[in-house]
């Protein structure tokens, strides 16, 4: 049963045509639905979820809450000892990386595991754009005073970015190739499938024309 997708439809068509134009010349989207095309060439499908992914993904899941209640503690310790203009950006920071955390994580299972371009396009936009840049900012900007807890854990959260950032890149990319592949391929086979009614229909025609022919010889010589 494929997992529900949280992206609306034209979020996800988006998503797929940057990620066709970014990796082929050709583009195209995905429907959404896990597609296994067998075309009259013997081209079969080919897994292409990445097991480096999945388990970097895996180890993420269970090391966020750890960093979550980590950044709680280190926040109430030292939120009074902060300019007021810093409470806020730390609050703000923390809450917005809690909820992309959790949206991000739930789209790179389902783009990795059920092979989903547009929803893998979202994951690597989400560590990109949006986390990435707010790790980097909990990691070196030292008037939010950094404590020894929040440095271990921040840093043990950017390697895992990095790494999910790298690996999910060529995967989407392969992935982006082999699906477009197939769309052409099964595209080429229904206009070939198409083509062979019409062919037969044209030979019947010339046989059944050759017959009348041969019949109206055969009764013009026995008259």
């Amino acid at each position: 049963m494929p997992l529900h997708t949280p992206l609306p439809s034209n979020v996800r068509h988006g998503l797929a045509s940057i990620s066709g134009s970014l990796f082929i010349q050709n583009k195209t989207t995905d429907c959404g639905e896990h597609r296994s095309y067998h075309t009259g060439n013997n081209f079969s499908h080919e897994v292409l979820s990445s097991v480096p992914l999945q388990m970097a993904l895996y180890f993420n899941v269970f090391f966020f809450p750890f960093w979550f209640i980590s950044e709680v503690i280190m926040l109430e310790l030292k939120y009074f000892l902060l300019p007021g203009y810093y409470q806020f950006l730390l609050v703000t920071a923390v809450t917005i990386i809690t909820v992309i955390e959790i949206l991000r994580l739930y789209l790179g299972y389902i783009g990795n595991l059920h092979e989903k371009v547009p929803e893998l396009a979202g994951f690597l936009l989400l560590t990109f754009l949006i986390q990435m840049p707010l790790f980097l900012f909990l990691l070196t900007d030292e008037k939010i005073l950094i404590l020894p807890l929040e440095l271990a854990v921040h840093v043990i959260y950017v390697i895992f970015l990095n790494m999910e950032l790298l690996v999910s890149f060529f995967v989407l990319k392969i992935m982006t190739r082999q699906l477009a592949t197939q769309f052409y391929l099964q595209k080429t086979d229904d206009l070939e499938n198409k083509n062979v009614p019409a062919k037969c229909s044209q030979v019947t025609i010339q046989r059944s024309k050759r017959s009348m022919i041969g019949l109206q010889d055969r009764d013009a010589l026995m008259y």
